[in-house]
């Protein structure tokens, strides 16, 4: 079982930024690519970003490319989601979720939420215009 908690969302004016933190406990957390989605009122989940184990491949959506950047730190047990020049269409509640890695060589589906095992609550992030 792995726990994750998000922080850092809140309000924020169009052209700022906020960065968004994933505490995970439980289970070892490099055991996991991990990932970030959000979902609008009235909208379906959407990928925003995700990260391997290692940190060293990062995916991003279309709508946040060179806006946004994700990073972890293994010896924290922490995923960041830094979000700069914010737009209003931007707000959503904002999830990280954890994927269990595959062994040796393999697909980290990352933009697949059904492939996530575990999903923290989600804050809110809300951008004015």
């Amino acid at each position: 079982q792995v726990q994750l908690v998000e922080s850092g969302g809140g309000l924020v004016q169009a052209g700022g930024s906020l960065r968004l933190s994933c505490a995970a406990s439980g289970r070892t957390f490099s055991s996991y690519d991990m990932g970030w989605f959000r979902q609008a009122p009235g909208k379906e989940r959407e990928f925003v970003s995700a990260i391997r184990w290692s940190g060293t491949s990062t995916y991003y959506a279309d709508s946040v490319k060179g806006r946004f950047t994700i990073s972890r730190d293994n010896a924290k047990d922490t995923v960041y989601l830094q979000m700069n020049s914010l737009k209003p269409e931007d707000t959503a509640v904002y999830s990280c979720a954890a994927q269990r890695k595959g062994m040796g060589i393999y697909y980290f589906h990352y933009d697949d939420y059904s492939r996530y095992n575990y999903w923290g609550q989600g804050t809110q992030v809300t951008v004015s215009s």
